[in-house]
């Protein structure tokens, strides 16, 4: 069953189309991973999704719901943080679960047991009595994604939910997501940190200019665009003849950081590194470190962001 469903959705200002013409659906119970760089429409397509800004065209229904005709109504079932800061400067951290719950009419023994388990869950025992204005970068950000989960909600939107955490309070962030995912809350998440989309979401889209370049599984995006593989070679000693040694080997650059360093990227990576071995060997210089690796997500998203932006 779809949660989301998007039909030739645009939004205009002036002669600049934010969003162009986007289709897409999000499965429920699920992880939608909505990647981009800077400017490409994520955060415009976010305030279209949870009503916060009407469509110039298209139609929008969450949750089964006409999201244009009936914003209210889609707005008592979902959940949103956003990139922006928002916190109460002055109230302490459990005052403002405590706040966000009596917003939510819910019930004040279910509010208390809430808070006291958001607290563990988030880290935000220890400063529970502090202000949030006494708070690092970080932990503001955990107290306004940790205030979300004081109401119940079907759908969840997380606008760079880990901007400002330290590596491991994100990983707990995204165990915790998981977790709640699993007990059938849908949530869709962007992001520019390209391993977060892999580890944690079931579908990802990739939008840039505010239009969709693909909306795939991670696996799947890995396989249709990922085809080539990246092969790095580091020879302890500086070469410098190995420029032209390997000038006719396509895609092969070489830096003389530390040592020698050879990074080709190929389709054909076996016979291109059977290729290079080979002329290595024949001028008797030794290897230090080699490795194959297959495209990652990130050389994905780069390389389409790239052709999308040569296309134009």
């Amino acid at each position: 069953m779809s949660c989301i469903k998007v039909d030739s959705l645009s939004k205009s200002y002036g002669s600049i189309k934010a969003v162009d013409e986007i289709t897409m659906s999000v499965k429920s119970g699920k992880v939608f991973g909505f990647l981009g760089p800077n400017g490409a429409g994520k955060s415009t397509t976010i305030k279209l999704l949870t009503t916060l800004i009407h469509p110039s065209e298209g139609s929008l229904t969450i949750l089964g719901i006409d999201a244009i005709k009936n914003p209210l109504k889609v707005r008592h079932k979902i959940g949103v943080v956003l990139q922006q800061p928002s916190y109460e400067p002055t109230l302490s951290v459990e005052k403002s679960l405590e706040k966000y719950g009596m917003m939510w009419n819910v019930p004040k023994k279910e509010r208390k047991s809430r808070m006291e388990k958001l607290l563990v869950d988030f880290d935000l025992t220890e400063f529970r009595k502090k202000r949030n204005e006494d708070l690092s970068i970080g932990q503001r950000r955990r107290v306004q994604v940790a205030r979300e989960f004081m109401h119940d909600m079907d759908l969840l939107f997380l606008d760079e939910p880990t901007a400002g955490l330290d590596p491991s309070a994100r990983r707990k962030l995204l165990d915790y997501l998981k977790d709640r995912v699993k007990t059938g809350l849908t949530i869709f998440f962007t992001t520019h940190i390209l391993t977060e989309a892999e580890y944690l979401c079931d579908e990802i889209a990739i939008i840039d200019k505010g239009k969709i370049l693909a909306i795939d599984t991670p696996d799947a995006l890995k396989n249709r665009f990922g085809k080539e593989k990246t092969i790095k070679i580091h020879l302890l000693e500086n070469q410098q003849e190995i420029s032209s040694l390997l000038s006719g080997i396509p895609d092969c650059k070489i830096d003389f950081n530390t040592g020698t360093n050879i990074i080709i990227h190929s389709e054909k990576s076996e016979l291109v590194l059977m290729k290079v071995l080979r002329i290595l060997s024949d001028n008797g210089i030794k290897i230090d470190d080699l490795s194959a690796v297959p495209t990652n997500l990130e050389e994905i998203f780069l390389k389409m962001v790239e052709e999308n932006v040569s296309n134009h």
